[in-house]
């Protein structure tokens, strides 16, 4: 299952209890590779990760194995992860304190990105990206053929 790849964006909206559906593209795929068993975290960017389990384990383990000097990256990654569950609705429920730290109220995008999902208020999403297509292309994107 290591060639899995995830992409694209869904729109998507939050219920009242801060959960989130699955889109039907992904469920099936989700519940072969982990049982529907997903962990969620901060990203450095604002957003959120969310992880098929064995791969935010690998994730895990490479970030518990980081030096002391990145004990806040640390804190961020592990101290704020949450394991969840697809629910027999399809969804996943995000905690009040992840959503709070993304900014996440009711419409969402879930992006994704090879190996797990941003999930990121649509606001956001829509003004990171306007700034990101803005900016400079990145010397590593500069001889990439398109």
């Amino acid at each position: 299952m290591s060639e899995i790849v995830f992409q694209g964006a869904s729109n998507l909206a939050l219920d009242a209890k801060g959960r989130l559906g699955v889109p039907a593209r992904h469920r099936e795929v989700l519940q072969a590779l982990c049982q529907g068993r997903l962990t969620i975290t901060k990203h450095p960017d604002g957003c959120l990760m969310l992880f098929p389990r064995p791969t935010w384990e690998t994730f895990r383990d490479k970030v518990a194995g980081l030096p002391m000097s990145a004990a806040g990256w640390k804190r961020v990654f592990l101290g704020n992860a949450m394991d969840v569950e697809i629910d027999s609705a399809a969804r996943v429920l995000i905690s009040p304190e992840l959503r709070e730290s993304a900014g996440l109220d009711k419409d969402v995008v879930l992006l994704g990105m090879g190996s797990h999902f941003e999930i990121w208020d649509k606001k956001a999403h829509v003004a990171q990206e306007a700034e990101v297509l803005a900016g400079p292309m990145p010397d590593a994107l500069k001889d990439f053929s398109f």
